[in-house]
């Protein structure tokens, strides 16, 4: 019987110096390692063995990112605003032995330190600034706060300023100054669509204009021109005439007097009493005139029959 609860007590034992012996480290951990308690390493991830009852596991270490959410705190601004403001701290250990016996509590060390130098950037800034620069206080809180955690292992990766409330007093005056500055944002961009629009309808007036006055000048030209092109044809007309006239021809004296006399008449007929028209001529004359007109006729044609023979009679015969 003895015997047996010497063996039962030996393989307890046995079973718990393994269990002292075997070390599993989980990803993502680190565990220390201390002697008699004194520090001597760190173990990383993985399966170890180590000196039972003399090596005992000092501190397990979170080695992944972590995040710690700063409470709200009411804080003084330069310009002498209270808000009330929170945020969020991201930090990594990256030393396991520094980070378990260089600060106490770690985490609560950390947001001390974050809340701190909070109100610190708060109060170094007016409230205008406050409110439209919050990446410039997370710059300035992750400098001074990533440096201050340095000698405990810990890297600070963001500093993130969740919400900032002023007071209630100021969100309403605040208000006001916006509605204001939407009213004058939108007067002023009215007045700026009826100047333009004002702008606009001018230059399509001036533009109407040039080219109104460009047809007219056009069409003076093209009338002007006109009036040369009929005034030459004229006068080269009497200049015929008068050659006639000068040889003695008085078939085109009478060609001449006809062509007045259908000119009158038909400015009679075109006249708006055209139903009426006085005919203070004499029969005999239009007649007269017509009938020059056909000895002319007749003229041309004997002229141009007479060259036309002459022209035949100068070509040889073909063979």
């Amino acid at each position: 019987m003895a015997f047996m609860i010497f063996v039962i007590t030996l393989l307890i034992f046995a079973v718990l110096l393994v269990a002292l012996t075997v070390k599993t480290v989980p990803q993502g951990y680190q565990y220390t390692i201390e002697r008699f308690g004194r520090f001597t390493t760190s173990l990383t991830p993985g399966l170890h063995f180590i000196v039972p009852i003399i090596d005992i596991v000092g501190k397990k270490i979170n080695m992944m990112e972590q995040v710690l959410d700063v409470p709200s705190q009411e804080a003084i601004t330069r310009d002498n605003a209270m808000v009330t403001i929170d945020g969020v701290v991201f930090f990594q250990i990256l030393d396991a032995a520094k980070a378990a016996y260089e600060v106490t509590t770690l985490e609560i060390a950390i947001l001390n330190l974050t809340m701190t130098n909070l109100r610190t950037v708060i109060g170094s800034m007016d409230l205008d600034e406050l409110l439209s620069q919050r990446n410039k206080i997370n710059v300035q809180l992750l400098h001074v706060v990533d440096e201050a955690t340095t000698p405990w292992g810990v890297k600070i990766t963001r500093i993130e300023i969740r919400d900032i409330q002023p007071p209630d007093d100021m969100l309403h005056s605040m208000a006001r100054v916006m509605t204001a500055e939407r009213e004058r944002r939108a007067v002023v961009t009215e007045a700026e669509g009826i100047r333009e629009a004002a702008i606009k309808k001018a230059e399509g007036q001036k533009q109407a204009a040039i080219l109104e006055a460009e047809g007219r000048r056009e069409a003076a030209y093209r009338d002007a021109e006109g009036r040369e092109r009929s005034a030459e044809a004229e006068a080269k007309a009497t200049q015929v005439v008068s050659q006639a006239i000068a040889s003695g021809d008085v078939n085109a004296i009478n060609y001449f007097v006809a062509q007045q006399y259908m000119g009158a008449l038909k400015s009679f007929a075109a006249s708006p009493n055209q139903k009426l028209v006085f005919m203070p001529l004499e029969s005999s004359s239009v007649i007269g005139a017509l009938g020059g007109i056909a000895e002319l006729a007749k003229d041309a044609i004997s002229q141009n029959a007479t060259a036309s023979a002459a022209k035949r009679s100068s070509v040889p015969p073909s063979r």
